[in-house]
């Protein structure tokens, strides 16, 4: 792979569009004809995003274990059950970069994976770190970390104006997932 510098992008915040903006920087990522791998940290639903990624062979998609309740839900023993597959889905991603061969890494949620200690932070933060030169990572999450802000090249803040959740309207497939 030719040399890169490999930069931090963040997209947070409790608007829509944090995933969608993160993938899109993997479809331009990979219509340039780089490879991209993509965890998502604290979601199963099958989405349109993950079924077009899927017909490219150069990204992969690395998925959670199917959750039946939100993080705020699940008893010791489930939340227990999720940070071993946090910590497995993180590792794999961070396996599949480590031959440099990948140009960008898309963590989605992983922010929030370490704000409810699902995912070690200082974890996140070795792996940033000490990152495959060129290794471009982007990150999803509701919040801004100190630590992750101060690391960050890029930082952008998805912000809620108006949703239809407001008005009693469910999210849509096709368009919000």
């Amino acid at each position: 792979m030719e040399e890169h510098t490999g930069l931090t992008h963040i997209y947070y915040g409790d608007g829509q569009g944090k995933t969608t903006a993160a993938f899109g920087l993997a479809f331009r990522c990979t219509g340039c004809g780089y490879r991209v791998v993509i965890a998502q940290f604290l979601k199963s639903r099958k989405t349109g995003e993950v079924t077009a990624a899927e017909r490219f062979p150069e990204m992969r998609v690395l998925r959670s274990h199917p959750l039946t309740k939100f993080t705020f839900q699940m008893n010791d023993e489930e939340r227990v059950e999720v940070a071993k597959n946090c910590e497995a889905l993180f590792e794999d991603a961070v396996a599949l970069t480590s031959d440099g061969s990948v140009r960008l890494l898309v963590l989605d949620e992983v922010i929030d994976a370490c704000a409810y200690g699902l995912l070690p932070m200082e974890r996140l933060m070795r792996f940033l770190a000490a990152r495959p030169t060129g290794l471009e990572v982007a990150m999803t999450g509701h919040s801004l970390p100190v630590e992750l802000a101060e690391l960050a090249d890029y930082v952008s803040e998805i912000k809620a104006q108006k949703h239809p959740y407001e008005k009693g309207i469910n999210a849509r497939h096709g368009i919000e997932y």
